[in-house]
């Protein structure tokens, strides 16, 4: 099965069911800790696309303290979205799966299996 790319927080009970779809499937996989390892903003901007959003909004955990903090739901410029993503990354919507230029944000988790295949 071609190369899957898991943005993955092993501490989120939906990423690690994500994990184990992945591996029930047989998935040639890649899995990338995103709070251990921090994209940059040009990856970012890369899987944003991928996902077909059209602002850094739409991938955010809006219900998290520090989008609260940092008054982001006020914010309209896209580049400081994407900066407060770099910095904090525990504000990615996660599981994030990627496969080729495709990628999808595993909830619900029964979606991933169909695009994996």
């Amino acid at each position: 099965m071609s190369n899957i790319k898991l943005w993955h927080n092993p501490r989120c009970s939906k990423s690690r069911e994500a994990f184990s779809i992945l591996e029930e499937n047989n998935c040639d996989k890649e899995v990338f800790k995103y709070l251990d390892e921090k994209p940059t903003k040009e990856e970012l901007k890369k899987v944003l696309k991928m996902l077909g959003f059209k602002s850094a909004r739409e991938w955010m955990r809006t219900k998290e303290d520090i989008y609260k903090e940092l008054n982001l739901k006020d914010e309209t410029d896209e580049e400081k979205l994407l900066d407060a993503m770099v910095e904090y990354p525990k504000l990615i919507e996660r599981p994030v799966i990627i496969k080729g230029d495709k990628a999808i944000i595993g909830r619900p988790t029964s979606m991933i299996a169909e695009f994996v295949k």
